[in-house]
């Protein structure tokens, strides 16, 4: 088993930064890809960004140039930097990791309890 535990989350203005951390603990061996999915009130789930163990990484079209997401596998933990945040970044965050490839992420895999972003003025 694999236990996620998200961090960093809370309420911003428009325009400032966050960042969030996932560390994982447990059997992290077989862990690959590792992501950040959101959901908001009305809206279906989706991958904000990924990366893989190699380093490879994928992100939304609406969070290119402002998210970059990182992975430090020495300390099992996937950290998502969010700049210039926008209102309709608002919603539940939620860390995700299967063994798999970054399609792996949509499947079956191991989920976070998730944290709050609320961007408002």
């Amino acid at each position: 088993q694999v236990q996620l535990v998200e961090s960093g989350g809370g309420l911003v203005q428009p325009g400032e930064s966050l960042r969030l951390s996932c560390a994982a603990s447990g059997s992290v061996f077989i862990i690959n890809a590792m992501g950040w999915f959101r959901q908001a009130p009305g809206k279906e789930r989706e991958l904000v960004a990924g990366i893989t163990g190699g380093g490879t990484v994928l992100y939304a079209e609406s969070v290119k140039g402002r998210f970059s997401i990182s992975r430090d596998n020495a300390k099992n933990t996937v950290y998502l930097q969010m700049d210039n945040l926008k209102p309709e970044d608002t919603a539940g965050y939620h860390c995700k990791a299967s063994r798999g490839d970054m399609s792996t992420l949509w499947g079956s895999g191991y989920w976070g309890q998730g944290t709050q972003v609320t961007v408002s003025s």
